[in-house]
C-alpha cells in the first residue's frame, strides 16, 4: 500500500511539473529553448554602404543581424543564397531590431552604386533593413574571418590579391555583437531555423557588460 502511494505522489508529481514547464513555455516568450553559445565577438569596421556613406559598428548597434558575403556577378551560389534569404527579409522587415548585413567579396567591381542597383532591381528590398556594403578587401576578408568565422583565418597568410572570397555560410549576430550561429544558405531547413533563432535573439536582453565594453562602447 505504502508503495502504491508513494508511486502515486511521485506520478502527481511529475505531471504537475510538466504541466507547470509547459505553461511557462506559452506564457514567457523563449523559456525553455535552448540557449545559443557564444562562438566570437564582431570587431569593430569601417565600411561603405549603397549609398556611399560611410558606416561603422553603430549600424547594427543594439540589433540582431545576419551577416552574409556575396558579389553582384557571381550566377552560382550566391543568387540561391539571397533568394533564400529574401523569406527571412519578409518575416523581420518591419522589426526596427532586425537587419540583414551583405558584404561584398569583390570591391573592385561592387561600387556603392552597383550594390544599389542590386539591392533595387535584384531583390526589392528596403536598405535601411537589408543594407550592402563595400570596401577594402582586407577589411572586408577579415571581418569574414575574425568577426563572423565565415572562411578559415589560415587564409590571412595569402597575398590579398591572390585571395576571392566565396561562401554560402552566414553568421547571426546577437544585440551584443555576438556571434551566435553559423548557417548553410543553401539548405532552406537552416534558413527556416535562421527565423526561429532571430526570434529568440530578439527576445534576449543586451549584454550590458558586453555592450558597454567592446565593439559598442563610447
Amino acid at each position: 500500500m505504502m508503495k502504491k502511494k508513494l508511486f502515486f505522489y511521485l506520478a502527481f508529481f511529475v505531471v504537475l511539473s510538466v504541466g507547470f514547464y509547459f505553461a511557462l513555455t506559452l506564457v514567457i516568450p523563449g523559456f525553455g529553448d535552448v540557449k545559443l553559445p557564444v562562438l566570437s565577438h564582431v570587431k569593430p569596421f569601417h565600411f561603405e554602404n549603397q549609398d556611399g556613406k560611410q558606416v561603422d559598428e553603430r549600424l547594427v548597434a543594439g540589433k540582431v543581424y545576419v551577416a552574409e558575403f556575396f558579389f553582384t556577378t557571381c550566377k552560382s551560389i550566391c543568387p540561391i543564397m539571397n533568394r533564400n534569404l529574401k523569406p527571412v527579409y519578409e518575416a523581420f522587415k518591419d522589426e526596427h531590431g532586425f537587419m540583414i548585413l551583405s558584404h561584398t567579396s569583390d570591391p573592385e567591381t561592387d561600387s556603392a552604386a552597383r550594390l544599389k542597383v542590386y539591392a533595387r532591381d535584384s531583390l526589392n528590398v528596403n536598405t535601411e533593413r537589408w543594407t550592402f556594403v563595400t570596401g577594402r578587401k582586407d577589411s572586408l576578408y577579415n571581418a569574414a574571418r575574425n568577426s563572423y568565422l565565415l572562411d578559415d583565418p589560415k587564409n590571412n597568410m595569402v597575398s590579398i590579391d591572390q585571395q576571392f572570397l566565396h561562401t554560402q555560410f552566414m553568421a547571426l549576430v546577437d544585440k551584443s555583437g555576438q556571434v551566435r550561429k553559423i548557417y548553410d544558405g543553401l539548405k532552406k531547413d537552416e534558413l527556416e531555423e535562421l527565423i526561429k533563432d532571430i526570434r529568440g535573439l530578439l527576445a534576449e536582453p543586451v549584454s550590458q557588460e558586453r555592450f558597454s565594453n567592446n565593439m559598442f562602447g563610447n
